[in-house]
């Protein structure tokens, strides 16, 4: 009974996530009827017979088996990310199974993350003379990172096109039908004004789509399977025999070079499978593989049957089949249906051109924007406004300066068969280096995918001339912007890394480091894990005077989806313990959101103070307290204050403050700016070192010294850095460097204020750096 309890409650389960993937995931792909076979047939008017049209139909329908349900549903949603998916996910793979990562700030620290291997595989190291060979040449790595650019900009591009096509397809319904129908002009109009609309909305966020769109989803996928059936008895029942590959080849026969090119349009049958992949994150493989199995495959098969029965009796009615074999009494219902199925699509488009950018930005590849945390309870869902508004500027240019869905669908088919190929080559460097297998599978595995989609791919870039340039145009100037930051961002680590200060010289100083030095804590932000910054040594020189305890912060990224908050904090000592220097990895994942953490500068004093105590219990089974482990980092939960030493309070209990060394000026610039931030204050806390405990002394003088420096204050310094190319470089480096890094840096977000430093408690020191 109990057996039966959990498998009725993970059945249970599992179909309402596959309901809710409706909504998200397939708002695009189940739209597509709209508008395939008016595509694949604009190019074929002197074929216009019944053998072509089931020629055409054997070609959706195989093209639909391929590549969403064999290749995607059956093989491609076991390559998961710890549960994430997409192209970034199968490049986060490969850089931790193969070391392809460029940023070289990766650490064996990184390695015992609990999300850094996935469950169950083996996590010994394999090695293959070909895994040397891409390890070792530098320039192999470049071209893989771009090539994985490429295809996160086509998503990007796929972002500005899947709103158009489906608007403009959805409205041009009005054309045909109503009193007298509407000129192609005001549908252009009626469909920006939604375009706008749909985009104005998107602060809102989309943690509602799940369980509003679902059931218009549904109720459409159902409407069109009941009608493809209805027009399959109706009009020819015997389009049941085009399911055979023999009319593919017949097809070609009759239509030779025009068929080939027509393959851009049948492409269009498969528009939106790359999202069962991207938005795995949000629900899991079996409900995905689940709703599309049981509805989506079924409902588009029938559908895509019908119209062409539809066709195969009215061939002059190819301009708008869909809408025209739909039965007359329901066709108003199925309007408001189709326009409200293309807004659902549009939105998860969107929704994951969010994503893409976030992933971009977390990997070092794209310019600092604000991102947006839209929901409480949906973790991963998020809004990014300038790329909201740059998408929206882009899909009114699309449509107003086209008009025409055929030339649109040119432009979509490209930019979707590229993000699929690029998906396939990925694929087969993952079952190689992840998965483990033989090198002949992998091989397999992209010569039968790829040749299909190398096809189709073919077949688009013939039509390159007539609209299939613009996602070309927009992946280029995306992939300038991605890999010019990438590269700048590289150049100023390598400088930083380059030059950092010698610890023999901070040894040579003395625990006072030569300066004064004055109470409080001073948190030095810096991009390096290893070794002191010379920012540090830039400010000393300049201004002779520190705060008694520093900390040198590191926040990076880390080529896994999420970084569990317990695992967050690398905590480890600098120098010996008198100098009471320490360093402080935070790490976040690609789908971390960087939220501003009121609690942070408690939970940092909460992890030193945990790494003093463990320290210490380490030296004492050693016999000796002053051998320091200098360099060595440990992993600090910060959920829980056991095992610290200390007690924290809040600071509005009755007890009596600690005398804080901040002046009384200071005192009410800090009260005035956080009311000026609309009251959201800090959590006023305290700490105290327990005293019932029996703590080493010189723990306990160490542990006072970090209390009495955070009652006295935190102070933020950050590089404000100049970042040139040196007199030497080449022209492409000065441009680079000079020019595009530079304005991007100048025109992007702050340091800063994406790592959510409070301004009153900032000190910028200036820098440049020759790179």
């Amino acid at each position: 009974a109990i057996a039966l309890a959990g498998q009725w409650k993970y059945h249970k389960a599992l179909s309402l996530l596959a309901f809710q993937s409706f909504g998200v995931v397939y708002g695009d792909l189940s739209t597509s009827p709209l508008y395939v076979f008016k595509s694949a047939l604009s190019g074929l008017d002197k074929y216009s017979d019944e053998a072509t049209v089931f020629g055409l139909l054997s070609l959706i329908f195989w093209t639909l088996t391929l590549i969403p349900l064999l290749k995607y549903v059956i093989i491609v949603l076991g390559a998961d990310d710890n549960g994430e998916g997409g192209t970034f996910a199968l490049y986060s793979l490969l850089c931790r199974h193969a070391k392809m990562s460029l940023l070289p700030n990766q650490q064996a620290a990184d390695e015992e993350l609990s999300t850094y291997y996935q469950p169950g595989v083996d996590r010994t190291a394999m090695s293959s003379p070909f895994k040397r060979f891409l390890e070792k040449h530098k320039k192999l790595r470049t071209c893989l990172l771009l090539f994985v650019l490429f295809g996160a900009c086509m998503v990007i591009g796929d972002g500005v096109l899947t709103p158009t096509i489906s608007v403009l397809a959805a409205l041009s319904g009005l054309q045909d039908r109503g009193t007298g129908g509407l000129g192609n002009g005001w549908v252009v109009l009626i469909a920006c004004v939604v375009l706008v609309g749909l985009f104005a909305l998107q602060h809102r966020g989309t943690h509602r789509v799940a369980f509003v769109f679902a059931p218009i989803v549904v109720l459409w996928l159902l409407s069109i399977g009941v009608i493809g059936l209805y027009n399959i008895i109706h009009w020819n029942p015997r389009v049941c025999l085009a399911l055979s590959p023999h009319y593919i080849v017949k097809f070609f026969k009759i239509t030779g070079r025009d068929g080939w090119i027509s393959l851009g349009g049948v492409l269009l049958a498969v528009t939106g499978t790359e999202a069962m992949f991207a938005d795995l994150g949000h629900f899991t493989a079996a409900s995905i593989r689940l709703a599309f199995v049981g509805v989506i495959y079924p409902c588009l098969v029938l559908q895509y049957m019908g119209q062409a029965a539809f066709l195969s009796k009215n061939m002059s009615d190819v301009h708008d089949s869909f809408y025209l074999s739909i039965p007359r009494t329901v066709f108003w219902p199925m309007f408001v249906l189709a326009s409200l199925a293309a807004i659902v699509g549009s939105q998860s488009i969107i929704s994951a051109t969010f994503s893409i950018v976030k992933q971009c930005l977390s990997l070092g590849c794209f310019p600092r924007v604000k991102v947006v945390h839209t929901s409480r309870w949906i973790y991963g869902q998020i809004y990014i406004p300038e790329i909201n508004w740059i998408l929206m500027v882009l899909c009114l240019a699309v449509t107003v300066g086209f008009r025409d869905i055929n030339i649109i669908g040119n432009a979509y088919g490209l930019a979707c068969i590229t993000v699929m190929f690029v998906t396939t080559w990925l694929m087969a460097l993952v079952i190689i280096f992840v998965w483990k297998k033989n090198i002949l599978l992998a091989l397999s595995f992209l010569v039968f995918f790829g040749s299909i989609e190398g096809a189709y791919l073919s077949a688009s870039f013939i039509k390159v001339p007539q609209g299939g340039w613009t996602p070309i145009a927009l992946a280029f100037v995306f992939m300038f912007i991605m890999y010019v930051w990438h590269y700048g961002t590289r150049r100023k680590y390598l400088f930083d890394l380059q030059n950092k200060v010698s610890m023999k010289w901070i040894l040579t100083l003395g625990p006072s480091l030569g300066i004064v030095r004055v109470p409080g804590i001073g948190l030095i932000y810096t991009e390096l894990v290893t070794g002191v910054p010379a920012i540090f040594s830039h400010f000393v020189t300049n201004l002779p005077a520190f705060h008694q305890i520093l900390v040198f912060v590191c926040v990076k990224s880390v080529p896994v989806p999420y970084v569990p908050v317990d695992e967050r904090y690398l905590i480890g000592r600098i120098g010996p313990r008198q100098y009471r220097m320490y360093r402080c990895i935070v790490r976040y994942g690609y789908k971390d959101v960087q939220k501003d953490d009121e609690n942070f500068e408690n939970h940092l004093v909460m992890s030193i103070a945990k790494f003093i105590q463990m320290e210490a219990e380490e030296a004492a089974s050693s016999g000796s307290y002053e051998s320091s482990n200098e360099g060595r980092m440990a992993v600090i939960h910060t959920t829980d204050a056991t095992g610290t030493g200390l007690i924290m309070r809040d600071s509005n209990e009755g007890t009596s403050l600690t005398r804080s060394s901040k002046s009384e000026t200071l005192q009410s610039l800090q009260s005035i700016y956080e009311q000026e931030s609309g009251g959201l204050s800090r959590r006023r806390v305290r700490f105290q070192v327990a005293e019932e405990e029996q703590i080493n002394p010189q723990v306990r003088d160490e542990l006072s010294d970090l209390l009495e420096a955070k009652e006295a204050g935190v102070a933020y310094i950050i590089g404000h850095s100049y970042v040139k190319a040196r007199k030497n470089s080449n022209f492409l480096k000065s441009f680079a460097i000079d020019y595009a890094y530079s304005f991007l840096r100048k025109n992007c977000r702050g340091p800063s204020v994406t790592l959510h430093i409070p301004h009153i408690s900032l000190i910028e020191v200036g820098m440049i750096y020759y790179v």
